[in-house]
């Protein structure tokens, strides 16, 4: 047993010790919103977004440590039963992806150095920060890049004005973007804002009478009253 958990920490500061810093992900960040023709990190996440986007893709975002290692094991399990991916980065793994990947994660080696990376990114950076530079550099379709252009492009108003289906429906996109397309799949997407919602639910952050009260009727994008900024 000794033997095992002496190589285990060997492998992981070697790991460590080879991988890039992450020192410059902020400016990373920066540089990709630029890129993109958005503004960069906003000064900080609204609460009802940053509530809905952990719910729906790393609901232990803030006691994980880069890594989930609950997710792991059922990744794991997962490829041994011959179910494929499941899932199970979180929003450091990411992040990291975005930035220092360009969004490829092919291959163990590649996946095993993302998640280093977000380990690292961990201990570098606080939970709010990494919320941060994540807003500001994913895709929402359309064109959408980063929170505040989805927010204006798909609403017509700033990411502290969205309500909770709004921020939900935003949040549900980012597991697909194209599938969920609210202006050209919106069953679909009311379908998944209803995930989101039930998230918000199940880790306490929305009553089930609030939930329902803002799920989209109709189409998702104007069940408040707003009717889409972006026809296509």
């Amino acid at each position: 047993m000794a033997l095992p958990l002496s190589l285990a920490v060997v492998a992981v500061a070697v790991a460590l010790a080879v991988t890039p810093g992450v020192g410059d992900a902020e400016q990373r960040a920066a540089d990709f919103a630029s890129a993109h023709h958005i503004s960069g990190p906003s000064a900080a996440v609204p609460p009802r977004f940053a509530a809905a986007l952990v719910a729906t893709e790393n609901s232990r975002f803030y006691s994980d440590v880069g890594v989930d290692p609950v997710s792991v094991a059922r990744v794991a399990a997962a490829r041994v039963s011959g179910r494929g991916d499941v899932g199970g980065a979180t929003l450091e793994q990411q992040l990291v992806k975005q930035l220092y990947a360009g969004g490829s994660s092919d291959g163990v080696g590649r996946k095993a150095e993302q998640a280093v990376l977000a380990v690292k990114l961990y201990s570098r950076f606080d939970k709010d920060q990494i919320l941060r530079m994540y807003a500001s550099v994913v895709y929402f379709g359309h064109g959408y890049w980063g929170l505040d252009a989805a927010s204006e492009g798909y609403f017509g108003r700033a990411p502290s004005q969205l309500s909770w289906g709004q921020a939900a429906l935003l949040a549900g996109l980012l597991q697909a973007p194209s599938a969920y397309d609210p202006i050209r799949y919106p069953e679909r997407a009311c379908a998944r804002q209803q995930h989101a919602l039930l998230r918000l639910v199940a880790t306490e952050q929305l009553s089930s009478r609030a939930a329902a009260d803002a799920a989209c009727a109709g189409h998702p994008l104007n069940g408040a009253g707003q009717a889409p900024r972006k026809q296509i």
